[in-house]
């Protein structure tokens, strides 16, 4: 069937090679070299377009508000984005806004093919599911929040503790590790989970806007305009990013925490609210606060409780849990007869891959493919994009799917063993021939004792290697906290972002 495909770039050869690609397939493309252009195409042939493919590095693009502006026109057309190699998180941060897929370049036309038919089979297949999980309820539980890792279970630890306090609560991490979802589990669990729940992306919103956003309009009383602090009184409002508010904001902000009063400016009567105040970053606030981007004092008044929600590539041992988590709910909006199945392959390339997107980029991998699954259970086949990007060398092809593969050190792979690999390392420990590779050397060339330090060094450079840098696993069998761990690979300069670079 003829699609017509919107594609906006502001290069005269890649746009012709890219409606080439397009036409090929029997589908239409229409060409726009700026945003106006494009978004008076997409006013005027909204019914018409069936997908856009967006190049992020088009000449004063605001990819959100060129998004923003295409769901006010209601222009549900999957927007799939395009970009540099060295500019991936921009991509990601554009599918967090509501993009559907995004490419990286140099890229072949077959792939720029192959993601436009995806696009264009979610488009004709998805109309009720998006639905459905656009009205999902907001009420949130920690049992919402899968996991099997040691990291995540501190984490909801330290969330849980935090729902009998009214103290500001910080969320770190990276872009899409789930920090709204904690900050809904906390206030759900809380005594205010009869009242609102608002959340505040300040990134988002102008500079120029989110004063009136957050605080209202001064010149009116209309109720309308009061803010969202006024609009959660009696619960929770939670900053994502807070880190891009203007310094100007943080000063009203600062009054609000300390005295728990919104100030009115032109004279007008201060406003008395409760609210429980929840905030996210995903970058370093006291390198913030060095830059002078973020008020000291307003550090110290909101980071009284911090919690960090680590990287999915830091936790793989959540990816199975999560993935059948994802698609049995997927393949219930989808009213499937029942919820597919995942290979072992499709969860082996699933633990490969680092998710430079974290949980969010997961889910929607999840989402994509289960709308597009022609089979009983997910595969390698479901996961293309994915694929692409992981090393032959770091994933068994189907042969391997089946049959796990040996150990190796030099993989490259991190924390990607399978509970069956695990025990069969596990048994070949009690080989002696294993053993004798693996005795730590208690005395040095002159016969003395070697120092507890080097024989610890040495123990953790072996473990790190052992459990192919799992950390919760090193730290849990070495009988030290995670934190501690952290301390001594730092002492002995050891990369934990990539362990088994040094191991022994």
């Amino acid at each position: 069937m003829t699609a017509h495909i919107l594609v906006v770039n502001d290069d005269p050869a890649q746009r012709r090679q890219i409606k080439t690609a397009i036409e090929s397939k029997g589908h239409v493309a229409l060409c726009a070299d700026r945003v106006p252009v494009a978004l008076e195409m997409l006013r005027t042939r909204a019914d018409a377009i069936k997908s856009v493919l967006l190049d992020l590095s088009l000449d004063g693009l605001d990819y959100r508000s060129f998004l923003a502006a295409m769901n006010q026109m209601a222009v549900d057309a999957p927007v799939i984005v395009k970009t540099g190699q060295g500019d991936v998180e921009r991509a990601v941060e554009a599918m967090r806004s509501g993009a559907f897929d995004f490419i990286v370049e140099p890229v072949s036309p077959e792939r720029i093919v192959g993601a436009v038919e995806g696009a264009l089979m979610f488009n004709g297949r998805d109309a009720g599911a998006r639905v459905s999980r656009r009205s999902r309820s907001g009420h949130v539980s920690f049992s919402d929040i899968v996991s099997s890792s040691g990291a995540m279970a501190r984490v909801v630890e330290l969330a849980r503790r935090a729902v009998g306090t009214v103290i500001p609560v910080i969320l770190e991490g990276e872009s899409g590790v789930g920090k709204e979802l904690v900050a809904r589990a906390i206030h759900f669990s809380s005594d205010r989970s009869g009242r609102p729940f608002v959340s505040v992306s300040c990134s988002a919103v102008a500079p120029e806007a989110i004063e009136a956003v957050l605080f209202g309009a001064d010149d009116t009383d209309d109720p309308e305009s009061a803010g969202k602090f006024v609009a959660a009184d009696g619960g929770t409002v939670f900053l994502d990013e807070i880190s891009a508010l203007p310094l100007a904001v943080q000063s009203r902000l600062l009054r609000l925490v300390h005295n728990g009063e919104i100030d009115r400016q032109n004279g007008r009567r201060q406003r008395k609210i409760d609210v429980r105040l929840i905030s996210s970053t995903r970058k370093d606030l006291i390198e913030e606060v060095k830059a002078g981007r973020f008020r000291e004092d307003l550090y110290y008044r909101l980071n009284v409780y911090p919690i960090t929600i680590p990287a999915l590539r830091r936790r793989r041992e959540d990816i199975p849990f999560l993935a059948r988590a994802f698609v049995e709910r997927f393949s219930g909006e989808q009213r499937l007869v029942r919820p597919l199945g995942m290979s072992p392959g499709a969860l082996a390339l699933l633990t490969a891959y680092d998710w430079p997107g974290n949980v969010r980029q997961f889910e929607n991998a999840l989402y994509r493919a289960v709308i597009l699954a022609s089979g009983p259970e997910l595969t390698e086949t479901d996961f293309p994009q994915i694929a692409a990007e992981v090393p032959s060398d770091a994933l068994g092809r189907s042969e391997r799917a089946e049959r796990p593969a040996e150990p190796s050190p030099s993989s490259g792979l991190v924390g990607r063993l399978s509970d069956h690999d695990t025990a069969r390392l596990t048994a070949a420990a009690s080989n002696p021939s294993v053993l004798s590779e693996n005795v730590i050397v208690s005395t040095d060339n002159s016969g003395n004792v070697r120092k507890l330090a080097d024989i610890e060094e040495e123990l953790i450079r072996f473990a790190l290697k052992y459990y192919r840098g799992q950390m919760s696993q090193v730290a849990r069998k070495l009988g030290i906290g995670r934190s501690t761990l952290y301390r001594k690979l730092k002492d002995y300069g050891i990369d934990p972002d990539d362990p088994q670079k040094h191991a022994a």
